[in-house]
């Protein structure tokens, strides 16, 4: 009986297409290696996004490939992740202790776009992921509610601060500073300043992902982090109406000039359920974020239900990720989360942290 080879196993790799990378592994570069040694083989597989509610699922399937292969006994297929800094906009440093900043826009308020951003990232720490999360919204802080943290935070050395921890997220806002009630009277400049205080002063523990929720519109906070704040990729968040969609575009522009790429759109409240009847009814019109990936040529990251329930637990303090895991919201804003790491994964990496510093002294 003829040996089996590496190139074989490595054919019936690539008839995989991941659904979140949209290419098959081999293509991607994370299969690390592959061991034939009589009838078995053994493949490594490093993929550069969290997949802890996925690995599994990836590994059967490709045993069951591998083991299809003429002359192969049993196979063993080890799936792991490792996150990776990617590459920002030019002439930004990179933040110690983050490795990636994912931000989160909208165009218009009202769109959901805070939920989503809490969701998403208690959706990465769920996939495996180190993840934080930086309310950017000076005016109407919304976070420390949403993941149910209280007090202040801590500061050891009187200059920086620690940021405050929940549900496996680490978290930062200027609603942790100031009393819930109390106005931000604030302009612009001191807006920006204080979006820069809170990213840069924050001691941020060894992160793989920073999500920052941005409040809505295209002014000053967001070209403050659109041009001084090293970001690896936006998410915009729309709802299927028209006037939404409108102003999507215009926050998904922003990031085009400013040279941040778009990682995809997530379209909220695309349906609504009836409570009673189960009936399903598109209230705000249909397909509206998918027509408008489609043409802007971006990511279709998921559609999420018009459902009383996010609401309610964001509310109380515990996201529905948290909330109810196993439902099936949860498991969109788990999907979402994968889409939008891997689709981050595939662009370039960061090298600034490798390069040495050159320092001029006059001795």
């Amino acid at each position: 009986m003829a040996e089996v080879s590496q190139a074989q196993v490595e054919s019936a790799l690539k008839s995989y297409v991941d659904p979140y990378l949209e290419k098959d592994l081999v293509s991607a570069k994370c299969v690390k290696d592959i061991r034939v040694n009589g009838g078995r083989a053994e493949v490594d597989v490093v993929l550069g996004f969290p997949a802890s509610g996925y690995a599994d699922e990836l590994a059967a399937q490709l045993k069951s490939l591998v083991e299809g292969v003429e002359g192969v006994d049993s196979a063993e297929v080890k799936v792991e992740s490792n996150i990776v800094s990617h590459a920002v906009q030019k002439g930004v440093e990179p933040i110690k202790g983050i490795k990636n900043i994912i931000a989160v826009a909208s165009g218009k308020g009202g769109v959901g776009k805070s939920t989503t951003a809490v969701n998403l990232a208690l959706a990465l720490a769920a996939e495996g992921a180190r993840v934080g999360i930086l309310d950017a919204d000076i005016y109407g802080p919304s976070q420390p509610r949403m993941l149910g943290v209280h007090g202040k935070p801590e500061s050891k050395d009187g200059k920086t601060l620690e940021p405050m921890k929940n549900h496996d997220v680490q978290a930062m806002s200027i609603g942790f500073l100031v009393d819930e009630e109390t106005p931000m009277i604030w302009r612009g400049p001191m807006v920006t300043q204080a979006l820069q205080q809170l990213l840069n002063d924050t001691n941020w523990d060894d992160l793989d992902y920073l999500v920052v929720d941005l409040p809505p519109g295209t002014g000053d906070t967001q070209l403050t982090l659109a041009q001084q704040v090293p970001v690896s990729g936006a998410v915009i968040v729309t709802t299927p109406q028209d006037i939404a969609l409108l102003d999507a575009r215009k926050g998904l522009k922003m990031f085009e000039k400013v040279e941040v790429p778009v990682l995809g759109i997530v379209e909220n409240m695309s349906i609504h359920i009836c409570s009673n009847c189960g009936h399903e009814e598109h209230i705000f019109g249909e397909g509206g974020g998918k027509r408008m990936a489609e043409q802007y040529e971006v990511d279709f990251l998921g559609a999420l239900p018009l459902d009383i329930r996010i609401r309610e637990e964001t509310d109380a303090g515990k996201p529905t990720v948290v909330a109810e895991p196993e439902s099936r919201i949860a498991q969109i804003y788990r999907e979402i989360a994968r889409r939008t790491a891997a689709r981050l994964s595939q662009q370039g990496k960061n090298y600034a942290a490798k390069f040495p510093k050159i320092v001029i002294q006059n001795n």
